[in-house]
């Protein structure tokens, strides 16, 4: 996939200067015969339903957070939040204040209903963890914000030592012979056992199962869809406890067809799927075919790996082992309409020099992706 990404990029060497900035034509003749010259974008302005980008921004921003955002030319944010303020007080002043400076709340998510082992592993508080996800839910529709991501992992996101990418930029890195501890927030889990036990999949599908029902109702009757994100990183089994649902193509395909719900489907870091490569069952491409063809895509992450498990480094969007262009050609083919962020960048001199960088590079690429039709 990389060898192709860079013949496209250097096929495209004499029309990137023009076409990557949004213009493409020059005209040399005026009314008054003198030679002139002037450049116009390529792409119309764009008319919804259409692939958006959007920023994983600061529920409570400085002036400068959102200058950033704006500067970039992204309309859209993704927020995240606590459970102790995670009410519809709280959403709805976050809405109102994007909206202010002319930026549109996509997505709010709470951390305390997001990779919860209460709910995941069937432990005694889970039917309160439960309750507190749909209360998520009312919120949100009252507060007139129509999306919300969820994750399913029990003992948290795996990863060991940091690493070194291109330019020496530090980044995140998993080893599976050496991974001993998940973490979510201000938790830590630590193996062999994370939970004194191991955990059945049948138990881990029950579960599942038992939570969904509710939660698919709840969103059907709020009209809020719930995005699931993939098991990170998606290994069969990590501390004790299986990784069986949201760590391949069938386990996704199964837990959807449990939930039957439009309300349902999923959040897609591009990234996870990368991290699991022949262990998914399909390719990213084929996944974004299959599920984006059903409308069970609501959201996208992308992300780029040097390469799949055991061991795998993230690196920038242009130097991993996937191609983008064709992840966003793929996306375009089936008509997708949601928005997609970077995810996990890794650090760059200059503050916020990473995250201008990757959006840059993801927006010009959709924008070709667009203009290309």
């Amino acid at each position: 996939m990389k060898n192709s990404r860079r013949t496209f990029i250097r096929k495209s060497s004499a029309l990137a200067a023009l076409s990557l900035a949004g213009f493409s034509s020059c005209r040399t003749e005026t009314p008054d015969s003198k030679e002139t010259s002037s450049l116009e974008r390529s792409v119309a302005p764009l008319k919804e339903p259409y692939m958006k980008i959007a920023y994983q921004g600061r529920a409570e921003p400085e002036e400068n957070d959102i200058k950033f955002i704006q500067q970039m030319g992204i309309g859209y944010v993704v927020l995240w939040t606590n459970g102790q303020k995670a009410s519809y007080e709280y959403y709805k002043s976050r809405r109102e204040l994007y909206e202010a400076a002319g930026l549109k709340v996509y997505g709010f998510g709470s951390y305390d209903v997001h990779n919860q082992d209460a709910i995941v592993l069937g432990l005694p508080e889970r039917d309160v963890k439960i309750e507190e996800y749909k209360q998520h839910l009312r919120n949100l529709s009252k507060a007139g914000i129509s999306y919300t991501t969820y994750a399913h992992m029990a003992n948290g996101i795996w990863s060991t030592a940091r690493e070194i990418t291109r330019g020496d930029s530090g980044t995140r890195g998993f080893d599976l012979e050496k991974a001993t501890v998940g973490t979510w927030i201000d938790k830590r889990y630590e193996g062999p056992l994370t939970h004194g036990r191991k955990y059945t999949t049948d138990e881990i599908w029950a579960n599942y199962e038992y939570f969904i029902k509710q939660a698919a109702a709840v969103a059907e009757e709020q009209n809020v869809k719930i995005g699931i994100h993939p098991d990170d990183p998606p290994v069969p089994e990590l501390g004790g406890i299986p990784r069986c649902i949201f760590s391949n193509f069938e386990g996704y395909k199964r837990a959807l067809e449990i939930a039957d719900s439009p309300n349902v489907g999923i959040c897609l870091c591009v990234g996870c799927w990368l991290e699991g490569g022949e262990l998914m069952g399909k390719n990213v491409i084929e996944t974004i075919d299959y599920f984006g063809k059903r409308k069970k895509i609501f959201k996208v992450h992308v992300r780029n790996v040097n390469q799949p498990l055991p061991h795998f480094t993230e690196t920038f969007l242009d130097d991993g082992y996937a191609d983008m262009y064709k992840v966003l050609k793929a996306l375009k083919k089936v008509d997708f309409d949601g928005v997609i962020i970077v995810d996990h960048v890794p650090s760059m001199v200059g503050g916020q020099t990473a995250s201008a960088f990757s959006v840059g590079y993801l927006k010009a690429l959709v924008e070709r992706v667009i203009a290309e039709g």
